[in-house]
C-alpha cells in the first residue's frame, strides 16, 4: 500500500535514506558525523545536519531528548519502503533451502502450513502468522460419517485442495450403521463438487425427498450446516510463532512494551482480524502496514508485512509482524517467495 508523499529532494533521500539504514543495523540514533563518515554522502556534517532538521520539521524523522541523532519516525520508514529501498532479492540457494524444509517436514496441508510459518519466523526473525484458508469458495470432495457412540457422530470433510475438516455432531435419535452407509452415499451423491457456499444456500431442496428412516441424520445435517460448511473453528484459524524473536530486541527491553508483544500472541482474535483486513485492502499483492497505520492500538509499535496464498479457489494469508526497525528490503523477499512457493505446494504443482 503506497501513500502519497510530497517530494524529497536527492540530497534529503540520500540522507533520509542513510538514517533508516543505519536505525535498522543498531537501534541506536544517527548522527550528522556518522553520516558523513560511514556513508561517504559527499557532505560536510554541518550540511547533514542542515537536511536533517529539514526532514525532522517535514516529519521524517524524529529528535529522542536524550541524544544528538536522529531516528526514522512511521512516516520516514513509509517513505523509505515505498521510495527508497531497493529490494533484496534471495540467492537461489536461499530459495532451495525453503523449498526443501518445506518438501522434507511436511505431507499434508495443515503440516505445510505450520511447516511455512515456523521457516518463515525463523529465516525473518520476526513474529510469522499463516492464516488458514476461507472455506466459502472450497469444493466438497468427500463426507465420511463415522459413529463415536450412541449419540455422537464424527464428520469428516474434505476439500478438493486436500484441506480435512472434522466437527463432531450431537444426536437424540438412534441410528444403525446402514441408513449411516446410505446417507453417507447421499451426501456425497448430491454435495460433491459444490462448494461450501452453494451447500449452505441449497441443502434442503436437494434432500426434500429422502427415505423416513434417513431424515433425522438429514435434518441433523440440515440444522448443522452452518457448523459443518463453514470455515474451520476460529481458535483453529491461525498458526503463530516465533514470538522469542522480537522479545529480546531493544525495542522491547521496556516492560511494558514486552508485556504488549505477549498479549498481542495471546489474543489469536486480533491477528486474525488483522490478517482477514489485510488481505481485503489489496488482493494478490505484498501488503506493508508500518506502526500508526495499524489500526489496532496494539500494533502502534509495529509493522506488518502479509501476501495472499491459495490452493485451489480458497486463499489464505501468511506475514510477519515486528518492530518498525526491521530489514524490509529482504523480509519482503522472503515474505513473497514463502506464499509463493506454499502455493504451489499446496496445488501439488511443484517439482
Amino acid at each position: 500500500m503506497k501513500i502519497a508523499h510530497e517530494e524529497l529532494n536527492e540530497r534529503e533521500k540520500l540522507i533520509l535514506r542513510s538514517i533508516v539504514q543505519q536505525f535498522i543495523l543498531t537501534a541506536a540514533p544517527v548522527g550528522s558525523r556518522y553520516i558523513a563518515k560511514k556513508y561517504e554522502v559527499g557532505f560536510s556534517p554541518a550540511t547533514i545536519r542542515n537536511v536533517m532538521a529539514d526532514l525532522e520539521e517535514s516529519g521524517y524523522i524524529d529528535h529522542p531528548h536524550t541524544s544528538a541523532g536522529r531516528v526514522p519516525t512511521d512516516k520516514g520508514y513509509r517513505y523509505y519502503v515505498d521510495s527508497l529501498m531497493e529490494i533484496q532479492n534471495l540467492k537461489e540457494e536461499e530459495k532451495d533451502l525453503i523449498a526443501k524444509s518445506l518438501e522434507t517436514q511436511a505431507e499434508e496441508p495443515d503440516d505445510l502450513l505450520k511447516i511455512a510459518s515456523k521457516i518463515l519466523s525463523t529465516v525473518t526473525h520476526q513474529i510469522a502468522c499463516v492464516s488458514y484458508p476461507t472455506l466459502d469458495k472450497a469444493v466438497l470432495n468427500k463426507i465420511q460419517l463415522v459413529e463415536l457412540s450412541s449419540n455422537r457422530l464424527l464428520v469428516i470433510v474434505a476439500v478438493t485442495s486436500g484441506l480435512i475438516k472434522t466437527i463432531t455432531l450431537e444426536m437424540d435419535f438412534e441410528v444403525n450403521s446402514s441408513v449411516l452407509e446410505s446417507v453417507e452415499s447421499k451426501l456425497n451423491e448430491k454435495l460433491a463438487g459444490l462448494t461450501f457456499e452453494e451447500i449452505r444456500s441449497t441443502f434442503r431442496e436437494r434432500f426434500a425427498d429422502v427415505e423416513s428412516e434417513e431424515k433425522p441424520v438429514i435434518r441433523l445435517f440440515f440444522d448443522s450446516a452452518d457448523k459443518v460448511f463453514t470455515d474451520i473453528k476460529k481458535d483453529d484459524k491461525i498458526v503463530v510463532t516465533g514470538a522469542t524473536n522480537i522479545i529480546h530486541q531493544p525495542e522491547f527491553e521496556n516492560p511494558e512494551k514486552f508485556q504488549s508483544v505477549v498479549e498481542l500472541i495471546e489474543n489469536k482474535d486480533i491477528i486474525i482480524h488483522i490478517l482477514e483486513k489485510q488481505r481485503s485492502d489489496v488482493k494478490n499483492d505484498i501488503v506493508i502496514t508500518i506502526g500508526s497505520e495499524n489500526e489496532d492500538e496494539k500494533l502502534k509499535e509495529y509493522s506488518l508485512i502479509t501476501k495472499e496464498y491459495d490452493f485451489g479457489d480458497i486463499k489464505g494469508v501468511l506475514g510477519i509482524i515486528g518492530p518498525k526497525r526491521m530489514e524490509y528490503s529482504k523480509i519482503i523477499s522472503i515474505v513473497a517467495y514463502i506464499s509463493e512457493i506454499l502455493s504451489e505446494f499446496l496445488r501439488g504443482t511443484k517439482r
